[in-house]
């Protein structure tokens, strides 16, 4: 297995676990929330995939998929183009809506972005610094964990928002 093979699965087990979360939801369902701080399903796989967008982008040197595509016009949120959901506040998280088709369209099309770029990574790549303003500086190796990381913990928590919104 290569290194480019290994983030390939991990990023994989992102993709199948939205795809599990937003598969058969409708609108309504995708921005359920739990109470009116809470963040929605819609919301959590927006926001997780607009990090992994706008990381992956960061770090590869190309443009982000949201607007290279045209996916910010189709959402049509309204906020700056380079708003990834970090820090919204719950009048933010309301304003995220949109169907599990557009969101699974956005999701794959990020996804295979960045499989694009991580199957071909080497392990010289993963030393090469991306970010100077962290002490000690961050490599591509700690922001592949890093994205990978939180868009787990988010996909496992739209799925938790999903269990409670299929037991009311």
């Amino acid at each position: 297995m290569t290194h480019g093979d290994l983030l390939a699965d991990a990023f994989g087990r992102i993709r199948d676990t939205v795809h599990s979360v937003i598969d058969g939801l409708t609108p309504d369902d995708m921005t359920f929330r739990p109470d009116s701080q809470a963040n929605s399903i819609a919301w959590l796989v927006w926001h997780l995939t607009r990090i992994q967008d706008d990381h992956i982008a960061d770090i590869a040197g190309a443009d982000q998929v949201w607007t290279a595509s045209g996916w910010d016009r189709r959402f049509g949120l309204g906020f700056d183009i380079s708003d990834t959901g970090y820090d919204h506040e719950p009048r933010q998280v309301a304003a995220v809506t949109a169907d599990s088709e557009t969101l699974r369209g956005y999701h794959d099309a990020v996804h295979e972005t960045t499989l694009q770029f991580v199957r071909q990574v080497s392990a010289a790549d993963l030393d090469r610094i991306v970010d100077e303003r962290w002490d000690p500086p961050v490599t591509m190796g700690i922001r592949l964990v890093s994205i990978i990381s939180d868009d787990l913990q988010h996909a496992g928590q739209a799925a938790y928002v999903r269990g409670i919104l299929e037991r009311r």
